[in-house]
């Protein structure tokens, strides 16, 4: 274990300052901040608001990570960051903040995609991921069905979401049914005291024309608030349990229909779930059953690995590191875009790369070799004890 590469992740993309530390595939610190309370009272995330959170809340949470790991900042082999997808003034604390980290300990930075993150972290929970791997991606941002032969390389995506995503569809019509903000806990736990078959809620893009592995959730979440409408106007008393549940029930429908058919048409035996909704307890039975009938085998994260954590960009980080992936140059930006076919974003030609100046502690290194200096010039040594005193 001592020989796998030790990494630090940095998570920002949204309103989850995250930093964890792995050893190869195994989580040695998981800290999250959260800024959640201070966003509930609009009734989603204030991209200004998560940015200053995370501003306040970056170095103490790097200090809680690496104590509850119980390593030195030194002892490192490398510094892995969300890149993207993402609020691009939340990703740019993340990056700015691991580009600080790097140089000052000498460490070559990965900036990594925020999506393949969510793919790696299952790594922690269930071993080394099967090559390729079948993963249906599922959050507040990101609906998307991806087939990734190499997670450090190559990842194909085969469907997404074309307007709301599942995550973002939860949280609008908890607002409709006044349950407050974020709304995928809060309906999942409602849900539970309702009948999923009380309300016919529509399947997007189901018919036999529609693209077979892309979702719609906008439509669903029209029909929701259009049924919660009449029932207010004729004088009736909503249901919320039943609405929770039926609504519920046709999200995961669709998304677990498409999963398993994704993975027989393409040969798979086996279907990673990740993303914050893939905490909701209706998706992990279905997507059992389901599985379960088709010969399946289904790989589902705990649920506190689901949601955006410092642990899986952690865990993406570390396999770039055992697989000699390049690093990052120092000109790393984040980008709010970052398409799932880039796992991470290595350094152009030419361009001056991370940690050049040698590798990790533990010589894992990057491509670009050298035996880490455990000199540091006068800029580091400052640097260090700014950070870390």
């Amino acid at each position: 274990m001592a020989d796998e590469p030790l990494v630090l992740g940095i998570e920002t993309s949204c309103d989850e300052t995250g930093v964890g530390v792995v050893r190869g595939h195994t989580l040695l610190a998981d800290a999250v901040a959260s800024s959640v309370d201070e966003h509930a009272r609009f009734g989603g995330v204030v991209p200004e608001v998560a940015s200053r959170a995370h501003l306040e809340a970056m170095v103490p949470t790097v200090r809680r990570a690496l104590k509850e790991a119980g390593v030195a900042p030194g002892d490192l082999d490398g510094i892995a960051v969300t890149a993207g997808p993402g609020l691009s003034g939340a990703l740019l604390v993340g990056v700015s903040a691991a580009k600080a980290y790097a140089y000052a300990l000498g460490k070559p930075l990965y900036g990594v995609n925020h999506l393949a993150s969510h793919i790696a972290v299952d790594q922690l929970e269930h071993g080394p991921l099967p090559e390729p791997t079948m993963a249906l991606l599922v959050s507040g941002g990101h609906s998307s069905l991806l087939l990734a032969p190499d997670i450090t390389s190559d990842v194909r995506p085969l469907g997404a979401t074309i307007d709301d995503a599942a995550g973002e569809a939860f949280d609008k019509v908890a607002r409709v049914l006044n349950l407050g903000f974020p709304g995928g806990p809060v309906i999942d736990r409602v849900a539970r005291d309702g009948d999923p078959d009380a309300i016919a809620f529509p399947r997007g893009l189901t018919g036999p024309r529609d693209a077979p592995y892309d979702f719609s959730f906008s439509g669903l979440k029209t029909a929701v608030a259009r049924w919660i409408e009449a029932k207010r106007k004729a004088g009736e008393e909503v249901p919320v349990a039943d609405v929770s549940a039926s609504f519920q029930e046709a999200v995961v429908d669709v998304l677990t229909r498409k999963a398993v058919r994704a993975c027989r048409e393409n040969g798979v035996d086996h279907l990673m779930i990740g993303g914050g909704v893939a905490a909701n307890s209706r998706l992990r039975a279905l997507a059992e059953r389901r599985c379960e009938d088709a010969g399946i085998t289904l790989r589902v994260p705990r649920p506190k690995l689901c949601t955006d954590n410092g642990a899986m960009v952690a865990a993406l980080g570390a396999e770039m590191v055992a697989r000699g992936r390049a690093a990052s140059a120092w000109d790393l930006s984040a980008d709010s875009s970052l398409p799932v076919t880039e796992p991470h974003v290595p350094a152009e030609p030419g361009a001056p790369v991370s940690g050049a100046a040698g590798a990790g502690a533990h010589g894992h290194g990057n491509a670009h070799g050298g035996e880490h200096a455990h000199g540091h010039d006068h800029v580091h040594e400052l640097s260090q004890g700014n950070l870390y005193s």
